[in-house]
Order: structure tokens, then sequence, then C-alpha cells
């Protein structure tokens, strides 16, 4: 097993982008990325290593984030924290302003849960359909049926446009 120092360097960048992802704020990410890490840390001895570190940790952070919705009634839905949260711009969302492609970056977060949140765990955390299933506590097969229907509905929003 690494050090602690290690794993903080190797996945503290991941972490936080897939905590800005969910709640749209630079400063809720960056608290829950620390609270995230302390949760690792007092908890590394349960790590069985069944799975990839970075499921483990993505894992702990969509507890946190639930974890901070709960403690804030203000955001009761995933839906009521987009609406109200600011957006935080990525650098791939800044690169594709200036190229005026942002439409289908909107399309995708227009799309309800969980497919939004299967679609960014997979095309833009990089992460496998396994490790989709752990992080949200189901199965691979459903993460790819779940991913292929999601998929699906964004092509026909994206075809809604065009036509």
């Amino acid at each position: 097993m690494q050090p602690m120092e290690e794993i903080y360097q190797s996945y503290a960048h991941s972490v936080h982008r897939y905590l800005l992802s969910l709640c749209h704020n630079e400063d809720i990410a960056e608290e829950l990325t620390q609270e995230t890490f302390y949760q690792a840390i007092r908890c590394i001895d349960r790590y069985d290593q069944s799975c990839k570190i970075s499921t483990w940790l993505c894992s702990i952070a969509k507890r946190q984030f639930l974890a901070y919705i709960r403690k804030h009634p203000e955001y009761e839905t995933l839906q009521e924290v987009e609406e109200t949260m600011q957006p935080v711009a990525s650098a791939e969302e800044v690169c594709l302003n200036r190229l005026s492609n942002t439409g289908w970056l909107q399309r995708l977060h227009a799309l309800p849960e969980p497919f939004r949140e299967i679609l960014y765990l997979r095309l833009l955390g990089n992460l496998s359909f396994k490790e989709i299933g752990e992080i949200m506590d189901r199965n691979e097969n459903w993460a790819r049926v779940n991913f292929y229907r999601g998929k699906e509905r964004f092509r026909k929003e994206l075809s809604n446009d065009v036509a």
C-alpha cells in the first residue's frame, strides 16, 4: 500500500474534479475533497484492495457529498443543488466555449440521474463500468446498461437540436 501522502498526491485532483461535477461549487468541492481524504486516513485499515484506490476514494467522496446535502436542508436533492449553485467552468468547458461548441456539454448536464453521473464518471473520470458500479453501490452490468441508456438519451437530445 502506498503512503497516504502519495495517495493524496496521485488522486486529490481526480477526487476534486468528481466532487466539482457533483456540486458545481469550487469551495464546497475543496472542502469535501479534504474531508474525503480525512475519512480515508481514518479508515485506511478497512480498505481491502478489492477495488482500485480511486474507486474507493470516489465512493467516500460521494458519501461526503450526500452527507453535506443532508446537513444543509436547503439542498435536499441533487437537482436543487444544481439549480442553486453557480457552475464552475472546467478547463474542458473553457476550451469548448472558445470553440463555440458547449451545446453538447449543456445537453449532457441536462440529463437526469443516474445517467448524468454515469456519463460523467465514464467520459470525464475515465472509470471502468466495474468502478462506476462500485461507486454507485450497484453492479457492473447495471452501470453498462445505464451508460448505454444515458448515451442513447443524450444522442436523441442532440439529434432533436439538429432537426
